[in-house]
């Protein structure tokens, strides 16, 4: 009877084997990318893998708060955040520790993950101007920095400083050309302002179709959302700085634990998102750019048009961020 009982077992083993090199392990992800962006990934590795995962969302802030609070009970594995800046500050308070992965080193440019490899980029978004087509300016766009110039005086829309993705554009352009200068141009932005800051992208993109003003600066898939609503808005891409610093661009990412009770899946799913079968569709979801450079951009993206990017490492997005701040203040730029 025994030795039924272990053919029986045995030949489930072979019928239903463990999935996955994890052993059908759980992992926990705390996101501040939304549920929409991260779920049909997730889905498909735990279909692929056995591997379940339980996700919780919120804002980045509070995601980063509770993982301090919570030290080593964290049930955390895997924190996936937006802005560079933000993947600093968690690698800074020690929330992340450092990985050695081949996978990653070879799907990640340098200059798109931590130089401590706490944390690596998993898409990348391409901060740029927007123009009201009706406005007559193309010809007149170059750059950021000659937004600050007094013939843009009354048609500068702009996004409120309070958000980081403005923070880490103007740290970009502190890093570039120094403290004093990057003050000079913020203060020429301020000065050019057609109306007072938006709370976000999607406003200002619309204050310039409205003619509000002439030209906006914002994440480029608030763009595709706007157009995907609203198709015949006059509104357009223009890449700057293409014969000097290149295009803005920041990353979304994520980093592992320092208290990661599942080390190994963690870094398995990790290497997984950076990988050619997860990385077109997490870019596309959102109408980003992949960070892996064996993948192709999403065919909708790929109507804006190509562009030099800033070959920074968005790490100093980080570094000088709470400069930008101060500087912003400076200025008046709310």
């Amino acid at each position: 009877m025994l030795s039924r009982l272990l053919m029986v077992l045995l030949l489930m083993g072979v019928i239903f084997p463990a999935v996955g090199s994890a052993g059908g392990q759980e992992i926990v992800v705390y996101s501040a990318r939304k549920e929409h962006l991260i779920k049909p990934l997730f889905d498909r590795y735990t279909q692929k893998t056995g591997v379940e995962i339980k996700y919780i969302t919120g804002k980045a802030g509070a995601l980063l708060e509770r993982l301090k609070a919570e030290g080593e009970n964290t049930p955390a594995d895997l924190f996936i955040t937006v802005d560079a800046g933000n993947l600093w500050r968690a690698a800074r308070v020690g929330v992340l520790q450092p990985v050695a992965s081949k996978v990653l080193a070879e799907n990640v440019p340098a200059h798109l993950r931590d130089p401590g490899q706490n944390w690596f980029g998993l898409s990348v978004r391409a901060r740029t101007l927007v123009y009201n087509t009706r406005a007559g300016v193309l010809d007149r766009l170059s750059t950021y920095e000659a937004l600050a110039d007094p013939a843009w005086k009354g048609k500068l829309v702009l996004r409120t400083s309070k958000k980081v993705y403005n923070q880490s554009l103007v740290a970009s352009l502190i890093a570039d050309h120094g403290p004093q200068e990057a003050e000079n141009m913020v203060a020429g932005w301020v000065a050019n302002l057609a109306a007072d800051p938006f709370a976000n992208d999607t406003k200002a993109l619309e204050a310039v179709a409205a003619g509000i003003g002439d030209v906006t600066i914002v994440n480029t898939y608030y763009f595709g959302r706007l157009l995907k609503k609203q198709p015949d808005l006059p509104l357009a891409i223009f890449w700057p700085n293409q014969g000097s610093s290149g295009v803005h661009v920041n990353v979304s990412g994520a980093g592992i634990t320092a208290h990661a009770k599942h080390r190994q899946a963690a870094l398995q799913l990790l290497e997984w998102l950076s990988g050619t079968e997860a990385q077109q569709q997490f870019a596309a979801l959102n109408m980003e750019y992949p960070v892996n450079a064996q993948v192709e951009v999403d065919p909708l993206v790929k109507e804006w048009g190509g562009f030099v990017a800033n070959p920074m490492n968005v790490a100093r997005y980080g570094e000088l961020q709470a400069e930008a701040i101060k500087l912003m203040d400076r200025v008046n730029y709310k």
